[in-house]
């Protein structure tokens, strides 16, 4: 079935693709970018994934406040609940 990150990142997955947006696995050159950019509705959004109870590292809090200081939405989702919660907001 996965690790639990895993399943928060395949339900995310399902849930954007199921509304009609791509959830796009994001590879960087740079370390610590958001592991999916999520193109919904008319938005664009960076969204890191953790196991639920999960925490960013510091590389990874340095890289969302980049990303967030240059005008970009960046969510961190932990769960399946956060991931309907981020979607209840299409």
């Amino acid at each position: 079935m996965g690790t639990p990150e895993n399943r928060v990142e395949q339900h995310l997955r399902r849930r954007v693709e199921l509304a009609g947006g791509l959830c796009l696995k994001f590879t960087s050159s740079r370390s610590g970018v958001p592991d999916r950019i999520v193109i919904l509705d008319g938005h664009v959004i960076f969204v890191e994934l953790k196991a639920p109870g999960g925490k960013t590292r510091p590389l990874q809090d340095v890289r969302i406040s980049e990303l967030r200081a240059a005008g970009a939405r960046v969510d961190v989702l932990s769960s399946r609940t956060e991931v309907d919660a981020f979607m209840a907001g299409f």
